[in-house]
């Protein structure tokens, strides 16, 4: 029989309270990212290939007639989402990746697109993807395919500071610069791509978040907005986008707008780590129970992620869309995809077949969706990794933390050569 530990025991992770409203918007600032960006859960794969050979997987060409489930997609919002991001590519064509997908074809699909009515039926609609690709599925030689949920957190606060609303979030400071990997001062580790611009002329490691929360950016009038509680700040900064609730009604938006540099450090796998929770346990709102529990000790695990975030405001964006992701367009509820940027050509549609728990209380329903891919992440990795963006505020929020599935199939849709001009 094993020895008794001389240790004291690790407490567990409290069972956590019943959600009130205040506590769903609380998710909302962190479940966009949470499995990836608080545990560090990543699907990577490496590969070889078939009849489109890449470094990252295979592609063999399928028919339309093989997707199960494409003739009852609905086809008009796949469309509207994909041309939505036309004139974005028109006036700045995204880079052709590692996959291959060719930006000069997508750029002529996307003027076809725009050449027809801003909202078409749903039989042109589909007549639209089947005449200008090819579906491709999409093989990798090493893991498996991989989906997650994300979205856009809603939270309330202030842009006063007030008894209530007295927790930060700040923006870019006029400090703060970009490093050119090829003249990397000395004073800077390597991997960080922002430093601190100094009077002397040199740049040096930012401040770090232990730093910042202990007042390094005072008084120099960068407060954004103010929220209630640490955890939410700490969660938007993940996330990387947010809306923010004010007392009149009105939301303001905000969006990420460079960062300290130093690592990111996933604060749940350091409690999975010292034993408060096996993965398998853990769950947001137990991490955030575990947080408030102890307010005190809840600071010091999140100080244990130096790296600290910083916001700008977002105009006239349209208010049944999500934030403008890394494709330069505001995302679709249900309809935009994040991949890994170094492989997927943006702009480019993917086909998922999934079963996900996206119903009440998690029941598992059928996802047959052409997506677009718009956004990306540091922790996406992999040809068949996804991020589904589920859509806006709590609810949302509730159903995209549920996904970690694994999909059927996740099939691109190439540009035939003939779309290029």
């Amino acid at each position: 029989m094993r020895a008794p530990s001389s240790r004291p025991p690790v407490p567990r992770l409290p069972v956590p309270r019943p959600p009130a409203q205040r506590r769903l918007a609380g998710l909302a600032a962190a479940m966009c990212l949470f499995w990836l960006a608080v545990f560090g859960i990543t699907a990577t794969v490496n590969a070889a290939g078939d009849s489109h050979m890449t470094a990252a997987s295979r592609l063999t060409r399928i028919a339309f007639a093989d997707l199960d489930g494409w003739p009852q997609d609905r086809h008009a919002e796949a469309f509207a989402a994909f041309r939505l991001g036309c004139a974005h590519a028109i006036a700045e064509p995204p880079r052709t990746r590692a996959l291959g997908i060719d930006s000069a074809a997508l750029v002529a699909t996307c003027r076809a697109a725009l050449a027809l009515p801003a909202a078409p039926d749903a039989a042109i609609a589909r007549r639209f993807f089947e005449r200008h690709f090819d579906p491709h599925l999409v093989e990798p030689s090493d893991g498996r395919p991989f989906l997650t949920g994300y979205f856009e957190p809603e939270v309330p606060g202030s842009l006063t500071r007030t008894d209530r609303f007295a927790v930060p979030l700040y923006r870019r400071p006029a400090d703060l610069v970009e490093i050119d990997a090829n003249h990397r001062p000395a004073a800077v580790p390597p991997g960080f791509a922002f430093g601190r611009a100094v009077a002397s002329g040199g740049i040096v490691e930012y401040h770090d978040r232990a730093a910042i929360e202990a007042g390094a950016l005072r008084d120099r009038g960068l407060e954004l907005v103010w929220l209630e509680h640490p955890v939410d700040a700490f969660f938007i900064q993940v996330q990387g986008s947010a809306r923010i609730r004010l007392a009149d009604g009105s939301a303001l938006r905000i969006a990420y707008d460079g960062k300290t540099g130093h690592p990111y450090t996933s604060i749940g796998r350091i409690l999975v780590e010292r034993g408060v929770s096996t993965a398998a346990e853990m769950t947001l709102d137990r991490l955030r129970a575990w947080i408030e529990a102890d307010p005190a000790a809840g600071r010091d695990l999140m100080r244990q992620n130096r790296s600290f975030v910083f916001f700008r405001p977002l105009d006239g964006l349209a208010p049944e869309l999500g934030a403008i992701a890394a494709a330069g367009v505001q995302i679709t509820p249900g309809r935009s995809l994040a991949v890994d940027r170094t492989l997927h050509t943006f702009g480019t549609p993917v086909w998922i077949e999934a079963d996900l728990p996206l119903g009440d209380d998690g029941a598992l329903q059928s996802f047959r969706r052409l997506m677009i891919a718009q956004d990306t992440g540091s922790a996406i990795v992999g040809p068949a990794r996804g991020d589904v963006f589920v859509g806006l505020g709590a609810d949302a929020g509730l159903r995209a933390g549920r996904v970690r599935h694994e999909p059927r199939r996740f099939v691109v849709l190439v540009p035939r050569p003939d779309a290029r001009p």
